[in-house]
């Protein structure tokens, strides 16, 4: 028998009683009654309730012992009263009476309590992560991301494709976020950096004949920290697959996904077969290309009515004559809200930097009128459009918002989501997936006017390849992809371009010329010369998978050793100065701040 423990904290029955037997974990939680003192012994299992009574000669000890001392506990397990069974743990039916009890390890004074989940400072928890990965809620989170992991790992395997794995050492990319560089020290001078993602290598295991590729990769970015974005490092399930369409790609993952979710979560899906929205259609009609399915609200575009002689909204009126649009929120059977809530809103849309929400109610006595602060500029024709336009009907209200495009978006996605959230909208039991797809290969920087990738660089254009008018860069749409679930965009994907003369051309309309693009993506470019098959793939992040699936806001909470939001590691001390010695092994000086 092993000498620290014949069961786990999790293991004993109301079969066991009688039994002589070993537990070893950390003491959780005292309890002192006088002559007994209950000790709820924990370890990665669970809990078991231990009782000792005062003529025992360790009751004084475990008495004044510090919660979470490790300790080897030597009793026998016995029946709980009736009135102390405890239904919520799975022990909850016996207890083990102490006979002898060694300490395994000592325990200082806590910074923080392990039983119970209060909210405790990001300084206190990350500096102390292992104390609060003992805690239950973010315990059972981690033991929660291992298993996910397991469980897509066998899926991924079940349909037919291989793990390999790729070099966390490569070189830098031009694309995307910044860098986390490496310097070679055998190469002086010379910088690796770490991947940002696999993107290259998995698309040079395809072009080297294997057919279906998986890895749980680990990626690092030099980014800011967001509630849905770890700094620094995260992981994701990066994939790849060769003689593929867009579909197949979709189909897979789809498969994956509804899988994984229905075997780790009770909420339903809205849809098994999820969604395809257009990235234009989804600008217009949820302002974002990382809609909330789950929020029934839409977003339509009413610019045309501004241009009526009837409408007398001069405000909005003179804006869209500028080059502003104009769209709106229609909310159902709201005519019995009070003016707080319209002026909520209003004031909400403020607050973000925007100018305001118009409103009003529909409303009918002889004929149709706007009931609100704004109704009044709108003829009873111009009403009866509106409502043709948008679907609305008597008692419902109209927010809306008047702006150039993008800040428009901006404001009317903010205010789909907060109005539903302050209407109760949206159902927090439901998985809500969706793919995003024809996004424009290319985009226009505002400010320097230069014509950049809107995603990856590497994605196939759609269309016959000698019909595209690649004169008008910015009507062309791409391959390329995004999966969504509630809001959260879980990856980006496409299919690749595996045609060097078309990777040229494409890179040429972004500003790089053929050495360029040969010195930046050599072992790319090389590759695709010497036969490369039509392939596309896509990385879904698997934090955020666990955070959809734990139900946690924060990525952190599922992350097990994160960063803060300056990308340190409290814990560890990282990022850390170094000695003289490493840095001139390096060939590396650093300039002193003066």
């Amino acid at each position: 028998m092993n000498i620290y423990r014949s069961h786990n904290c999790d293991e004993l029955r109301k079969k066991d009683v009688g039994k002589k037997v070993l537990l070893s974990g950390w003491i959780n939680k005292k309890r002192d009654h006088g002559n007994l003192l209950f000790v709820d012994l924990r370890d990665n299992y669970g809990i078991t309730q231990c009782i000792i009574d005062k003529e025992n000669q360790n009751f004084s000890i475990l008495e004044k012992m510090q919660l979470e001392t490790v300790v080897k506990i030597d009793g026998e397990v016995v029946n709980r009263s009736d009135e102390t069974i405890n239904k919520e743990i799975n022990t909850g039916e016996i207890e083990v009476a102490i006979k002898n009890f060694n300490v395994l390890g000592t325990c200082k004074e806590l910074p923080m309590p392990i039983f119970s989940d209060q909210e405790y400072s990001e300084e206190i928890r990350l500096k102390y992560r292992f104390l609060d990965l003992r805690r239950k809620k973010i315990h059972e989170n981690i033991i929660l991301r291992s298993k996910v992991i397991s469980f897509i790992r066998n899926e991924m395997n079940n349909l037919g494709f291989l793990e390999y794995q790729t070099p966390i050492l490569t070189s830098s990319s031009p694309e995307g976020a910044r860098d986390f560089l490496v310097p070679s020290r055998l190469n002086p001078g010379k910088f690796y950096a770490l991947p940002q993602a696999p993107q290259q290598f998995k698309q040079l295991i395809m072009v080297s004949g294997f057919d279906k590729y998986f890895q749980i990769a680990p990626c690092f970015r030099d980014e800011d920290a967001r509630a849905d974005r770890s700094p620094g490092e995260f992981y994701q399930l990066d994939l790849e697959m060769s003689f593929v369409e867009q579909e197949d790609v979709f189909n897979v993952v789809e498969t994956l996904l509804v899988n994984t979710f229905e075997n780790f979560s009770k909420k339903k899906l809205l849809e098994k077969k999820f969604p395809r929205i257009p990235y234009k259609e989804s600008m217009i009609k949820y302002g974002t290309d990382k809609p909330d399915l789950r929020n029934p609200l839409i977003i339509n575009d009413i610019t045309d009515i501004f241009f009526r002689d009837d409408v007398k909204f001069e405000i909005f009126k003179k804006l869209v004559k500028s080059g502003s649009k104009v769209r709106c929120i229609i909310t159902k059977n709201t005519i019995n809200k009070p003016r707080s809530f319209f002026d909520g809103i209003d004031k909400w849309a403020k607050d973000q930097g925007a100018s305001g929400m118009a409103y009003f109610t529909f409303e009918k006595d002889k004929e149709v009128y706007g009931k609100g602060p704004v109704g009044k500029f709108f003829s009873k024709e111009a009403l009866e459009e509106l409502m043709k336009k948008t679907g609305a009907n008597i008692g419902d209200s109209i927010f809306f918002a008047c702006n150039k495009e993008k800040d428009l978006e901006a404001i009317t996605s903010l205010a789909r989501n907060k109005i539903a959230k302050d209407l109760d909208l949206i159902d927090e039991n439901i998985f809500a997936f969706c793919w995003i797809v024809d996004y424009p290969m290319y985009e226009r920087d505002e400010v320097t006017k230069k014509i950049n990738f809107s995603h990856n660089p590497f994605s196939m254009p759609q269309g016959e390849i000698d019909k595209i008018d690649f004169d008008k860069p910015l009507e062309i749409l791409a391959y390329q992809y995004d999966i969504v679930c509630n809001g959260i965009e879980l990856s980006s994907g496409a299919i690749r371009n595996h045609i060097p003369e078309l990777m040229y051309k494409l890179f040429s309309i972004a500003g790089y010329d053929k050495n360029q693009v040969d010195q930046k993506f050599s072992g790319m470019i090389n590759a695709l010369n010497y036969g490369a098959p039509p392939h596309g793939g896509i990385a879904p992040g698997l934090d955020r998978i666990v955070m959809l699936l734990a139900n946690e806001k924060n990525i952190r909470e599922v992350t097990m050793f994160p960063m803060n939001q300056n990308a340190q590691d409290l814990m560890m001390n990282a990022p850390s100065e170094v000695s003289n010695d490493q840095l001139k092994e390096l060939n590396i000086s650093l300039k002193t701040k003066k």
